[in-house]
């Protein structure tokens, strides 16, 4: 469980490298949306593993321009947070697969053949609750 300090320094953390995306990183990602989904710090706060989604982009193409100007965005997170912060952490870029493992998963929960709860059934259910 992480503690307050560490929770507190990953939503710095998080707000000021989605405000380095918006702003700052347009030449880098063009004309797609990163969005920081979570950060997590180590216990020392010296170690921040970022988890970044697409939109509109290839993911593995995008990350890979990322994860190679990596010591630009680290740079920048620095001016932003250096007043708030002993040192600014190494940056550790994973892709999260969590909205699309949920679109997976609704896919294939539409695609299930369900049938239809009868008449008879429902009213069986009534009567024992009864």
């Amino acid at each position: 469980m992480e503690s307050k300090r560490q929770l507190k320094y990953s939503k710095l953390i998080q707000k000021e490298l989605g405000d380095i995306f918006q702003r700052e990183s347009r030449s880098l990602i063009g004309n797609a949306m990163v969005t920081v989904t979570r950060v997590q710090m180590s216990p020392d706060l010296s170690v921040a593993k970022v988890y970044l989604s697409f939109l509109n982009a290839d993911n593995q193409v995008l990350f890979d321009k990322i994860n190679s100007a990596k010591k630009s965005i680290r740079g920048g997170l620095g001016k932003r947070i250096g007043k708030s912060v002993r040192i600014t952490p190494e940056i550790a870029f994973f892709l999260d697969e969590s909205a699309a493992y949920a679109q997976h998963m609704d896919g294939v929960i539409s695609k299930l053949d369900i049938p239809e709860a009868s008449d008879e059934d429902e009213d069986d259910e009534e009567e024992e609750e009864a």
